[in-house]
């Protein structure tokens, strides 16, 4: 079996929904037809404008932003799945820790609420990371997508018509 390459999309969705994580990951994906990831989009390349941006690893991570090799960003519009957005960026933390890069802390920004968090990556979090990756691999690996699981967030889901209409 081939090992699969986790995004922190990936690692974004599967705090988010497990069947838009399935969905992504089998090439069903509506993102760019969606007005709330083109306002994200636009949002992400109009902040922070002179710091290092979009840094590509391994055609798998994507940073935000970040300083200097030691400070990692994550730039989200809104707070309203702030675990997924954390767990994306302890996810980064991670990926360049086995990389050998010391990451001293991870920071999200939300500029239009002119707020940011900072987290640490602990030996707890690598340790529910190992599960969370797994559990990642046994959903992508599902033959069929997982049951449609309805929460407050769904009308704003780029794959809500798929789900529901």
């Amino acid at each position: 079996m081939i090992k699969l390459k986790i995004t922190g999309n990936m690692v974004n969705y599967y705090f988010v929904c497990p069947r838009k994580l399935w969905l992504f990951c089998h090439q069903i994906q509506f993102e760019n037809e969606n007005e709330n990831v083109r306002l994200g989009k636009i949002l992400d390349e109009s902040s922070y404008g002179r710091n290092e941006k979009h840094v590509m690893l391994d055609n798998i991570v994507n940073l935000d932003m970040i300083e200097e090799w030691s400070v990692i960003h994550e730039i989200k519009k809104t707070k309203a799945i702030e675990p997924a957005a954390e767990w994306q960026l302890k996810y980064y933390m991670y990926y360049l820790e086995k990389k050998g890069v010391k990451i001293k802390k991870g920071i999200l920004d939300y500029p239009k609420l002119k707020q940011r968090f900072e987290y640490h990556l602990t030996n707890d979090d690598k340790e529910k990371l190992k599960c969370y990756l797994r559990n990642i691999e046994k959903i992508v690996q599902q033959k069929q997508a997982p049951a449609v699981d309805t929460k407050p967030i769904c009308k704003a889901c780029a794959y809500y018509e798929y789900c529901y209409i």
